[in-house]
């Protein structure tokens, strides 16, 4: 099915479509150079508990934006309840990696190879796309044996994996996994719904870039989705509590697969606070997390923060940082673990220290007294 034949309905909206709002972002990050303020990124950020009451906020969590990768968690949950994930044996690992966007390293590619060994199907049946590993490492070892990057390296190819898998339990085509009438989406559009809250026919579907439908849903939606998986609500079913708890001890078990070994946010804010919460990122600025039941937070919390401009590289990473120290969510060693991502020291071509990029927003704690 195209795009520009679905409902309306789910159509991305437009400057004038009657939804839309003039939502106003947060200043959120400044970049100085000197004693100027060169730069700026705003975005939103909101947190909520396993009730989907509201802890803390920023700018206009009611703001609609695509999940991105941040919905791999979700669109995984389906292969799990149908019973695809235990009839064809699937590990703790290989969830993970559809749950992760991974890096492309030999890791991730040779675990995703043995997932279509399982299943007796080819690398060529996953619709994905090819790109360079997201490792540096990677990349550049395939230039020096003058290779090319393959499917596998896509960082969605875990996940693709995962849905030609559930296509292959359900009798579904194959061939036309990724679109958004094949009966793997449909299932997946509606644990959307069901984590987010919000009904099918108003989630603004579009095309993410590996090609299968990505979700338009609020932010607050967003956080509440993963409020959710680490605190499913009492209404859901035990098959789909237990595939939460599936999916979150694998994604907590290998954080390596979610990301890479080295240099990649999700994984390392795992590692630095093992076993208390998941990390995802999504494109164009966009973080989920959720934070598992503890005694500060002892109905979890989810996490959804969105950059304005998009920005992946210095305003995100600096952004969660931020906010979970000001969560209170690590602690002071966890914290000089994750200084790199905390900031970012500016320097010109002689390495000189020129300026910096660094947090400049307090939280806003609503008082739910």
């Amino acid at each position: 099915m195209l795009l520009e034949n679905l409902p309306i309905c789910m159509l991305p909206m437009s400057r004038n479509d009657k939804q839309s709002k003039n939502f106003e972002p947060e200043l959120l990050v400044e970049v100085r150079r000197g004693p100027i303020t060169e730069s700026r990124h705003r975005g939103h950020v909101i947190v909520v508990d396993g009730d989907g009451s509201e802890i803390a906020r920023l700018g206009e969590p009611e703001t609609v934006t695509y999940l991105r990768s941040s919905a791999k968690p979700f669109q995984a949950l389906p292969f799990i309840t149908s019973g695809a994930a235990d009839h064809l044996g699937f590990s703790a690992k290989e969830l993970a990696v559809a749950c992760g966007s991974h890096s492309g390293e030999p890791i991730h590619t040779e675990t995703v190879a043995a997932m279509l060994q399982r299943i007796g199907l080819e690398a060529s049946v996953l619709k994905c796309g090819t790109h360079e590993p997201f490792s540096r490492e990677a990349a550049r070892r395939l230039r020096e044996q003058g290779q090319s990057p393959n499917l596998l390296h896509n960082n969605c190819s875990g996940k693709h994996t995962a849905m030609v898998a559930l296509a292959l339990h359900l009798g579904a085509p194959i061939a036309s996994y990724d679109q958004p009438d094949n009966p793997v989406q449909l299932m997946i559009a509606r644990m959307v719904e069901q984590f987010s809250g919000v009904p099918v026919g108003k989630i603004v579907l579009g095309i993410d870039g590996c090609g299968v439908p990505v979700f338009g849903i609020s932010v607050r939606a967003m956080a509440l989705m993963y409020a959710r998986l680490v605190t499913p609500p009492a209404d859901f079913d035990d098959k789909k509590r237990g595939a939460c708890q599936q999916v979150v001890a694998a994604m907590l078990d290998y954080p390596e697969m979610i990301g890479g070994t080295t240099e990649r946010l999700d994984t390392e804010v795992m590692r630095a606070a093992p076993k208390r919460l998941v990390s995802k990122v999504g494109a164009e600025g966009v973080y989920t997390a959720g934070i598992l039941p503890c005694e500060q937070w002892p109905r979890g919390l989810g996490i959804a923060i969105k950059i304005e401009d998009g920005d992946d590289r210095r305003a995100r990473p600096t952004v969660v940082i931020e906010t979970l120290r000001q969560l209170s969510i690590l602690r002071d060693q966890e914290l000089e673990a994750l200084a790199p991502y905390a900031g970012f020291p500016l320097r010109n071509h002689s390495g000189t220290l020129v300026g910096n990029v660094h947090p400049c927003f307090n939280l806003q704690r609503v008082n739910k007294s």
